[in-house]
């Protein structure tokens, strides 16, 4: 599979999206590494835009759906209908059945309903009653959570974040991207022709996933990943700072994680082979919504990106 056809998605994804090509980026590797997403940002900022235009370039169904407090599990997953005509009842898919879902504002929701989107980010699969649906081949989640208000919310559990593949932060545009956005919502407004790429099928992203698996990653490079990840588990090895900062470290899945974004990224670059600059550019993504600060740490105001970096400059590149 050509990386040409997704390199020409993420160019009309920068058009759509102005200002943000590592969040565009991220889309893309959470795509090719079959993986969900969490994206947090104030609101404005086109997180729903962006996955309305990776919709208008895939060959797949998209479902937006609003996180509030009174949202029910059946209101994702769907539920049984009694059909007075014929006496029985028929299962009415939800959102969850459709290949792109956008959780805006997920926190917002309780945890009936977070555990039944848990089963759907985990399993590929839902139940309702005593039945399982498989869900889509092609199944991702972007959720949305906005930084700013905290009224109203649930924070999601730790077992919630860690199926998100990455977390990604989106932040207020300069000066001179604003001056974009404001001349493309006024050719929108003009219904000004946009030039979009042939939509890419669903076997060019499962052909594509599969070439990827292929990328080569040197056995220095292997143990560079899983050390960067132990690290997070046995801080004191490397700091003792670091051991006051960190109560509990990233999971086998943030590895497998790592080495999934690290090879797209690869990929994407149109390369065979892994180098330890992919490893760090998705270190952040891959990791920051998976370590757990302790309360020293949020007391001074110490964030997850903080102990990343650190982590970044102890441990030796092979």
């Amino acid at each position: 599979m050509s990386v040409t056809r997704f390199n020409q998605l993420k160019q009309y994804l920068d058009s759509q999206v102005i200002g943000q090509p590592d969040f565009t980026k991220g889309i893309l590797v959470a795509l090719l590494a079959d993986g969900h997403l969490l994206v947090e940002g104030p609101p404005g900022l086109a997180k729903t835009r962006a996955i309305n235009a990776l919709a208008n370039g895939l060959e797949g169904d998209f479902h937006r759906v609003q996180f509030t407090p009174d949202l029910l599990p059946a209101d994702l997953t769907g539920t049984d209908i009694y059909r007075p005509e014929t006496g029985e009842f028929k299962f009415e898919s939800g959102p969850l059945f459709h290949n792109l879902v956008l959780a805006d504002e997920i926190n917002r929701a309780p945890a009936k309903v977070q555990s039944a989107l848990l089963e759907a980010m985990a399993e590929r699969q839902v139940t309702v009653g005593k039945t399982t649906y498989q869900l889509p081949e092609l199944f991702l989640v972007m959720a949305t959570q906005n930084p700013l208000e905290q009224e109203g919310t649930y924070p999601l559990p730790e077992a919630q974040l860690d199926r998100f593949l990455m977390h990604l932060n989106v932040d207020y545009p300069g000066a001179e991207t604003e001056i974009e956005i404001l001349r493309l919502t006024r050719g929108e407004a003009l219904q000004q022709p946009v030039v979009q790429p042939e939509p890419l099928t669903q076997q060019d992203i499962f052909k594509a996933r599969k070439d990827i698996l292929s990328i080569h990653l040197s056995l220095e490079l292997e143990q560079y990943l899983v050390q960067l990840i132990i690290a997070t588990r046995q801080p004191e090895l490397y700091d003792a700072d670091l051991k006051k900062h960190i109560s509990f470290g990233a999971s086998p899945r943030a590895t497998i994680a790592l080495d999934k974004c690290a090879r797209a990224t690869a990929w994407l670059d149109g390369r065979d082979f892994v180098t330890p600059d992919d490893i760090q550019t998705v270190y952040f993504n891959c990791l920051r919504h998976r370590i757990l600060l302790s309360y020293e740490a949020e007391a001074a105001g110490i964030t997850a990106d903080q102990i990343l970096s650190r982590i970044l400059e102890l441990v030796a590149v092979p």
